[in-house]
Parts: C-alpha cells; sequence; structure tokens
C-alpha cells in the first residue's frame, strides 16, 4: 500500500495513514510508465516490472479498502473511515471495476449525491466539484451511461447553463464557491474518457472503450490533437454493436465494428 499523510484535499477531511484516492492514482501511474517504457523502447523486464507492482497494488487495493458502508458493497477512504466519501471513486477513473455496482448506487445515492453534486463526505454540506466530475467519468468508463447521463446533464445545468457560468466550483463552503477554470478540464474528460474510453497507450496508439447512451444513436469527436496525429472519431449504432471510424489527417481511416462493452487498441 502507498503511505500517505494527505490527500488531493490536503488534510480538509481526514485520510488517515493511507488513502484510496493515492493507491488508486498510484497504480494507474505505474500502468502509464508501463506502457511508456514500452514506447520508448525500455527492456522488458524493466516494464514488467512496473506491472508486477501495479499487479500487487491493485490487490492490496481490495483488499485493504473493501468494505461495505451504509449497505453499500464499495470501498471505506482509509483504514477506520465509517462514512461514505466522495472519493470511492477514484478506482472507476482508473480501470478498476471490481466494486463499481455498490460504488455508482453509493455515489448516486441521497447520502453523497446532492443538487450540487457529490457531498465530500456523507451528511456533510462540504463539496468540490472535482470529485464530481471524476465520478461522471468514472461511472461511464465503468459502462453504466444511463446514470452518468442523467447525473451529467443535470450538473451541467445546474453549472454550466445556470449562476456558475462557465467555470466548476472549487470549493464550498470553503470559498464561498470560487470558480477554478482548470477544473473545467476535468469536465472535458467526461467525454474524452469516459463517454468515448480514450486511454493513452503508447506515443501513437491509445485505447478506444466508447460507452454509448441507449438514448444516442451516434456521437462523435472532432480535430482531436493526440498521439502524432489530428483526427476525428465516429461511434454509431449498429443493432446491439458499435460502429467505429477513426478518421486522422493522414493516412487512411481505421475502421471497426466492436461489442458494446469491447476495448479496441488504434495505432498510427
Amino acid at each position: 500500500m502507498i503511505a500517505s499523510d494527505s490527500d488531493e484535499l490536503e488534510n480538509r477531511f481526514p485520510a488517515g495513514k493511507a488513502n484510496l484516492n493515492t493507491a488508486s492514482l498510484a497504480y494507474d501511474a505505474l500502468i502509464s510508465a508501463a506502457m511508456l517504457g514500452d514506447a520508448l523502447g525500455k527492456p522488458p523486464a524493466a516494464t514488467a516490472e512496473y506491472r508486477a507492482r501495479a499487479a500487487a497494488l491493485r490487490a492490496a487495493i481490495g483488499t485493504h479498502f473493501s468494505a461495505t458502508i451504509d449497505g453499500f458493497d464499495t470501498y471505506r477512504y482509509y483504514d477506520g473511515n465509517t462514512t461514505l466519501r466522495a472519493w470511492i471513486t477514484t478506482p472507476l477513473t482508473v480501470g478498476i471495476y471490481d466494486r463499481a455496482a455498490g460504488t455508482i448506487d453509493a455515489l448516486f445515492s441521497p447520502r453523497l449525491w446532492t443538487d450540487d453534486g457529490l457531498a465530500t463526505e456523507a451528511g456533510k454540506p462540504d463539496f468540490w466539484d472535482r470529485s464530481t466530475l471524476y465520478a461522471l467519468r468514472g461511472v461511464f468508463a465503468a459502462g453504466d451511461s444511463r446514470r452518468g447521463l442523467e447525473k451529467l446533464t443535470a450538473y451541467t445545468r445546474r453549472r454550466l447553463l445556470g449562476e456558475h457560468v462557465p467555470y466548476a466550483v472549487e470549493a464550498y463552503p470553503e470559498g464561498g464557491q470560487a470558480h477554478l477554470s482548470a477544473e473545467s478540464a476535468l469536465y472535458c474528460r467526461i467525454f474524452v474518457e469516459g463517454l468515448f474510453g480514450i486511454r493513452p497507450a503508447g506515443l501513437n496508439a491509445f485505447l478506444l472503450t466508447p460507452r454509448l447512451p441507449a438514448r444516442w444513436d451516434h456521437m462523435s469527436l472532432r480535430a482531436v490533437h493526440a498521439f502524432g496525429r489530428i483526427f476525428d472519431v465516429d461511434v454509431a449504432r449498429r443493432g446491439d454493436r458499435l460502429a467505429v471510424r477513426i478518421a486522422p489527417d493522414r493516412g487512411a481511416a481505421i475502421q471497426k465494428t466492436i461489442g458494446a462493452d469491447e476495448t479496441m487498441t488504434v495505432v498510427f
């Protein structure tokens, strides 16, 4: 486990000696480091070590943090934590879906979800939009596009189209709902990494796991600048499958029909 005397909230709330958020981010960093090592031609033994450490950390996350809290099969945020916390969402954003169903139920329950998104801790008035934006990305990535779209629509109406235009709220009551423009990048990541499921896999490659909502028949991303290309991504429903087309600024288009929960690898 990754020992840490603080977390993303900088000791505003208890985080114990090791917390779920830091552990999950470290796991994802190890996976990314292994992929980058492959792309840079590093010795297989070196990248294998990163992958082994990631696998061990993932197992430790399940052992150390898995818990039933308020009747939900989800995670405790740290050893001794007995209340639901917003950052139980972090595993969903790094591809850990072992307790996805219970975690999503907890996130969207009245214990955590409010008119302003996620409460930092169940029963407390504090909220940071950061955790809500992470949660929406993670919920889509985990495949619950129905509830993800419902909550994304509600958040968008309240923030982008409501009285807080056009930025996310950094903190409440701290800061009196001051805006933080940088957090708006997390809103964009809901679409890029949540709905479209784009995950870098190399300098010229990425994984794509589209989560087309049932109410939509197609979705598109235009002029994505990444992986050495400028490209469009189109996803269209074909019965119970998805037709995917990647059109780069140079080279042939990549087309493939995949299952609704399938991940495809794109290499330019």
